[in-house]
């Protein structure tokens, strides 16, 4: 466990003190600026270490990108730099890069409440009686918070029911017919292991855009970042189609490579009324169990700060940036760029942020 290096409270006479919540990839690029600016801060993780939040995924999770871009500043990952880390080689990446770097984290440390006090400070409550006071916030805590899943639906009690975050692995599933409701990265990746052993239907969406994972010998990632088109603003031409397409390479999870291997193709799911799935054209099927693959939503509750989330329950920001001065984020979907939602794009939104904080503090003196 790593235990925290400083601290920020009442006591704390420094007025340049900030406070990181989360201490994933983002939290910890974060750390790494701030230490370099000498600035005095704090990462605050909920989980018991630092990388847990990997180590909570399925088992036979994979990155999204190759070891070349899931690197943060400062730090080389071990291994194949063209190949995929695993979800525990990463978790233990990250721990090793808070130790390597010395950065201050506090772990199994949960913020139940952010407010603002009457003298402009920030103030954490951890929901210990203990209370940490800060000029500056930076959020960090991802895009993957609260899984969604639709409420709608009256499912059978006895139907089991698992999300993209509970699913570790098919022994967890029971016998018949399980449907895994989403065909991004995850969900493909759920039906493609659970139909070695199961019957499985895969409820998709929207059309994805998926292309080739190499060109000309090269992973496609690497002409991505080459191309500039990661770091393509988000507002730009090629900002805007990149997400209305958002690509991902196809590492054999095709929707044709998914039925290859016995794997349900089904139109989008509308309705589950007691065992009964149905879809879009009419078509019902009885299930035994659901995966919810469907995305995420972020989770607001602790933010009590006016003017700092939308009414659709959406952090609001501008590249980072809080219409409340002294809030900022990092590791936020299209916060700059493509790359920001990604592993690579960390350290730059990061440095950006701390400079912006520096800044800030110049001006508060």
């Amino acid at each position: 466990m790593l235990m925290d290096r400083a601290r920020g409270g009442a006591d704390d006479k420094n007025k340049r003190f900030v406070l990181v919540v989360g201490g994933g990839q983002s939290g910890l690029a974060a750390g790494y600026y701030l230490k370099q600016a000498g600035i005095p801060y704090l990462i605050l993780e909920k989980n018991a270490r630092v990388g847990d939040t990997w180590r909570n995924r399925y088992t036979s999770l994979t990155l999204f990108t190759p070891r070349s871009l899931s690197m943060l500043p400062g730090l080389m990952p071990a291994g194949n730099r063209d190949s995929y880390p695993t979800r525990e080689e990463f978790a233990d990446y990250l721990e090793r890069y808070a130790s390597v770097h010395g950065l201050s984290v506090r772990t199994s440390a949960m913020l139940k409440r952010l407010t603002l006090n009457d003298v402009g400070q920030f103030e954490a409550d951890l929901g210990t009686g203990e209370r940490l006071h800060s000029v500056s916030v930076i959020v960090s805590t991802g895009g993957f918070q609260t899984v969604s899943v639709p409420q709608s639906c009256s499912i059978d009690p006895n139907i089991q029911q698992l999300t993209a975050t509970t699913y570790r692995d098919p022994s967890q599933i029971v016998p018949g017919r399980t449907l895994v409701v989403g065909d991004g990265a995850s969900g493909r990746d759920i039906a493609a292991e659970l139909s070695a052993n199961h019957k499985v239907l895969l409820a998709t969406g929207k059309p994805r855009k998926l292309i080739p994972e190499f060109f000309l010998g090269k992973n496609v990632w690497w002409w991505f970042s080459t191309l500039g088109v990661l770091s393509a603003p988000a507002e730009s031409w090629l900002g805007k189609r990149m997400r209305t397409a958002d690509p991902f390479p196809d590492r054999d999870r095709s929707l044709p490579s998914l039925q290859a291997r016995g794997v349900e193709i089904m139109p989008r799911l509308v309705s589950i009324t007691g065992r009964k799935a149905g879809f879009e054209g009419g078509q019902a099927i009885d299930i035994d169990s659901v995966i919810w693959a469907v995305g995420y939503r972020d989770d607001i509750t602790w933010l009590q700060v006016p003017r700092t989330t939308s009414a659709r329950g959406e952090f609001l920001h501008d590249q980072g940036i809080s219409p409340i001065p002294g809030i900022y984020y990092v590791g936020r979907p299209w916060q700059r760029n493509r790359a920001s939602a990604l592993i690579s794009g960390a350290g730059p939104d990061a440095k950006e942020i701390v400079q912006a904080i520096a800044r800030r503090h110049e001006q508060l003196g």
